[in-house]
């Protein structure tokens, strides 16, 4: 089993422990906003999300620069991240702010109702993230690997 196919195993066994919806689409979200697991954020905090610390703060932070996309570039600017025990706990998180804060942006409101995984990625991607391709890039990561989530294994 390759690094990437361990990494997928795990999250989508963490994010279906956790509750989280689309927990296969929820895997190769985390995949592609941690670098497989290997950032810095997810190395020190269990962050797989780029989640960032919520004001007031709950629980432990961490601080990190982050690159976003503004204005049709990349900038690096510092930002304050939550840092989680582990990565269930970590998905966990994620569902309690999509739907914390589905009450003010409709596309949470609306990923949260979709009914396959591929709508969910793409309109959670309208808010989660300032890359304009990331929807893309996630739904790439998933049908690359999507034989691995029917693997009768991968359940067991």
């Amino acid at each position: 089993m390759t690094m990437q196919e361990m990494f997928l195993t795990r999250a989508r066994t963490d994010a279906e422990d956790a509750g989280h919806i689309f927990p296969e689409h929820a895997a190769c979200e985390a995949a592609l906003e941690s670098a497989w697991g290997q950032s810095k954020l997810a190395s020190l905090a269990n962050n797989l999300f780029g989640q960032k610390q919520s004001h007031p703060a709950v629980g432990e932070s961490i601080d990190l620069p982050t690159k976003e996309y503004a204005h049709g570039a990349w900038l690096t600017v510092p930002a304050t991240w939550a840092k989680y025990s582990d990565w269930r706990t970590c998905f966990a998180a994620r569902m309690a702010v999509l739907q914390r804060l589905g009450r003010a942006y409709p596309a949470y409101a609306a990923a949260l109702a979709a009914k396959d995984g591929a709508t969910f990625v793409t309109l959670v991607s309208k808010r989660w993230s300032t890359d304009p391709c990331r929807a893309a890039k996630v739904l790439g990561i998933w049908h690359a690997h999507k034989s691995l989530f029917s693997a009768p294994d991968l359940y067991a």
